[in-house]
This record gives C-alpha cells, structure tokens and sequence, in this order.
C-alpha cells in the first residue's frame, strides 16, 4: 500500500526533529554534567589547598604534631575550616567517629544521609602522615591506595596529606540542582517533540494540499480535459510549477483546437475537388456533358489540384516533425534567387507586373544552407506576389547584408493585408480572401512550409506593410564568416 506524500512529509519532518530534539538533549546534559564534574574537581582542589594550608599553619604554630595526634577534635575542625561554604559544626557522623578509636580515620560509622550519596565528602577519603609517614589519622589498611600531598614548612616537608580514591562530594543542594535540570530538560524535550508533530502535521497538510490539487489536474490533461487550470497561491517552487502546468495545460488546449482546425480544414480542402470530380464523372456517366478533349483537360486540372493539396500536406507535415531532408552546404542565397526569378518571369509578364531586384550586397555572400530548399522558399513567396497583386502593380526584392545576417524583403503593390491578417499568414489554411479561386490563392499551406523552412536554417521570416501598398515578406538568415 503506497504512502501518501502528506504521511511521507509528516514523517519527515517529525523524523527530523526528533532527530535534532534528541542532539540538543545528549548535548546539554553532556555539556551540564561536564561543565558542573569540573566544578566540583576544582572545589576539591581549593579544599585539598586550604586544608594544606591550615595544616602548615597549625604545625608552624605548634612545631610538631603532637599535640593533633589523638586529638579528634581538632583534627575535625581543621577538617571542616577548609570549606569556606560550610558552618563550622561538625556533622553527626563526625559525633559518632569521636567513639572510634582517636587515631583512625576515616571513620567506619555508617550513616543513612552518607549511604544515599553517590560520592564521599573530602572528609571521608583523607589521611594525615608525619613526615616519616606513620599514621598520625588514617586506616594503615589504606596506605597503599593514598595519593600523598607534601606538607611544607620552613622548605621542608613536616607531613603528607593522603587522598584515598573517589570521586569529589557533591552538596545536597548541587545534587538537588542537577536532578531538576535534568527533569526539566527531559519535560522541553517532551514539549518540542510534540510541538514538532503538530508543526509536522501542519506543515505536511500546507505542503501536501497543492501537491494534491496538482494530481487530480494532471489526471484531468490526461483524459482530455484542457480547460483544467490550478490557482497559483505563492511565489515559491509549488506556486512556479501551478503556473507552469497552466501554461502547459493552456499549450495542450491550444494544440487541440489547432488539430481540430487542421483536420476540420484538411477534409473541406480534400473534400472540395473530390465533390468537382464526383460531379463532372457523374455528369460525363449521364450524357450530360460530353466525353471529349475539353472534358477531359477540366478531369485533368481537377486531379492536379488535388495533388497539389496533398503534396502541400505532405511537405507540411515533414517540415513540422523536421524529417525533411536539407542537404546543406555554402551556397550563394542571392544566386538561388536570382535564378528562382527568371523561372518565374513569364507568370509576372502574363500580368504585366514590373519585378526589380536590388542588392546592395558587395561582394559574395555566403550562407549555409539547402539550395533546394531555398528555392523551395522563395518561390512560394514569388508565387504568391504573382497571384494575388493585381495586374499592373509592381514586385520590389531588397537584399542587404548587415554584420552576420543576410535580410531579404520582397514588397510588392497594392492589395494590402491589415495588421489582424498579418499575423495570422503563417497559419495552415488561413488565406486572406476565401472566396479566391484555389487556382490562385491554393490551399494557405505555402507560407506555413516557408515558415518551417526558414527555422531549419537558423533564421526569422515575418509580414510586414509594404511601402508599396501590398504585403512585404521579411526573411533573415544567417551568414557564413
């Protein structure tokens, strides 16, 4: 069973907190109880330096030990003056080691307050040795687990402070401390974690909702619903790909009414000759209209124009899959159309339309192109100056040449084309008059070819007004250095 993408991104993010919920806790307990073991490591070492110290002043002020040897009491106050934090008053397990014998230490009272403590007090892991390290207070069962601390007086050592292993003592209030710091941090850890599945589930629906939304319209594209549209609610990635999925969705539609058009326009331009054929065979299979060489040629013209349309369609639909074949090499464009010109001259004769080339090109040009092509593109423009200036009027062919591109302009007189038709000349099947006959204007296919023939060499063609009067076909192409 798949996961939803909202249980996926819930997951993650819950996930991922957790994850940094749980590095912060170990963090700071770890930096907690580093931060307060040096603490108390370093209490120690103060308390072992003032109890060194307040030995060195007792021995300097009684110039021996014997007056602290036996002396408990003494020995306890001395005990308890090296830690500024506390009251000078001994402990009640102190009371109690005052029945041990007067030279052992530390003392073997069991205390319940001492049993609960994880560590010993500094009073219950230190030794007192003379010089010649005889036990003055201590265990001699213990000597051999004592870290000796040299007593100094007069730069000589007078006695050894012995420290038995353990770790320091904590005071009821520090240990008190700790253990509320960690309760508190385990109750933040709780509280983030579940402020993270809300913030995750929240998220995770924000996130989740257009992800969604774009599902179910992708499943609309898919059955044929173009018309599907998503509101773009932000500017973020989520938001961009609303808009590029309208756009695609609005390309889609766009592209099914144009084959809609095309396959509307291609049975009504077959379906026409078809209908005149039909009628004329009909006509000559009745006794209508004699089977002779007039009807024969009227057959004849109708089969040519029908295979003229399909030639069209068929150029047209390789040129828009690009599986025409362009064999291209260095060629002078200029020569193409000048020889492309002189084929068609008659055709501008017949209706005594004047045609002036004028290049202002010095020297050759080259382009890398298809002469066949080329051709192919120039005389369907020429063809349709021919056939749709009136007679009379006048054919004016510009080539220039400006840094690396070629422009060539073939203006031609009245009639004109308004700004509306223009645009849409390029268009398969658009003709600017309808009512035309197909043995002039075709079937529109002409200048749609051009179009794809021109894009194949890298270049622009466009409609413009002509400074004649008529329509001016503006063609760009690239020149070889």
């Amino acid at each position: 069973m798949h996961k939803s993408i909202r249980i996926k991104l819930f997951l993650t993010f819950l996930l991922t907190t957790l994850l940094v919920v749980a590095g912060m806790y170990l963090f700071m307990r770890w930096s907690l109880d580093r931060g307060f073991n040096e603490l108390i490591e370093t209490r120690q070492r103060e308390r072992v330096s003032n109890l060194i110290d307040g030995l060195t002043d007792y021995y300097a002020d009684t110039g021996s030990w014997e007056p602290l040897a036996g002396n408990k009491q003494q020995w306890i106050q001395l005990l308890l003056q090296s830690d500024n934090r506390r009251h000078r008053h001994p402990a009640p397990w102190m009371k109690k080691a005052l029945t041990e014998p007067l030279n052992r230490w530390p003392p073997d009272v069991e205390s319940e307050a001492l049993s609960k403590r994880r560590f010993k007090p500094l009073e219950m892991r230190v030794m007192l040795l003379a010089a010649d390290k005889s036990i003055i207070f201590g265990q001699p069962e213990a000597l051999s687990q004592l870290t000796l601390q040299a007593i100094r007086h007069e730069e000589r050592v007078v006695g050894f402070l012995g420290l038995l292993p353990g770790k320091p003592d904590n005071q009821l209030g520090e240990l008190r401390f700790m253990e509320r710091q960690a309760k508190e941090f385990a109750w933040i850890a709780l509280l983030m974690i579940t402020l993270s599945a809300v913030l995750a589930l929240f998220l995770a629906y924000i996130l989740g909702r257009p992800i969604k939304r774009i599902t179910a319209a992708a499943k609309e594209l898919a059955v044929g619903r173009y018309d599907v549209r998503l509101p773009v609610e932000s500017g973020d990635e989520l938001g961009q790909l609303a808009r590029d999925f309208n756009e695609m969705a609005a390309a889609l539609e766009q592209s099914e009414q144009a084959r809609r058009r095309w396959v509307a326009d291609i049975s009504h331009e077959l379906r026409t000759p078809l209908s005149v054929l039909r009628g004329e065979l009909e006509a000559l299979q009745d006794g209508i209209r004699p089977m002779n060489r007039a009807a024969i040629d009227s057959l004849f013209g109708d089969v040519m124009r029908l295979n003229r349309l399909t030639e069209d369609l068929y150029q047209l639909a390789l040129s828009d899959q690009g599986a025409l074949t362009y064999r291209k090499a260095v060629i002078d464009p200029i020569a193409v159309l000048t020889a492309d010109l002189a084929a068609l001259m008659p055709e501008f004769d017949s209706k005594q339309l004047s045609v002036q080339l004028i290049d202002t090109t010095q020297g050759t040009v080259r382009v890398y192109a298809d002469p066949d092509r080329l051709s192919q593109l120039f005389r369907n423009v020429l063809k349709n100056s021919a056939n749709y200036t009136d007679s009379g009027g006048r054919l004016e062919i510009t080539v220039a040449k400006k840094a690396d591109t070629l422009f060539i302009d073939m203006a031609d007189s009245a009639p004109g084309v308004s700004d509306e038709e223009r645009e849409k000349l390029f268009d398969r099947f658009y003709r600017v008059e309808h009512s035309r006959s197909r043995n002039h204007g075709g079937a529109g296919l002409g200048l749609a070819i051009c179009r794809n023939i021109v894009a194949a060499h890298n270049g622009i063609i466009k409609a413009q007004a002509s400074s004649l009067g008529g329509l001016a076909i503006h063609i760009e192409l690239p020149v070889q250095s």
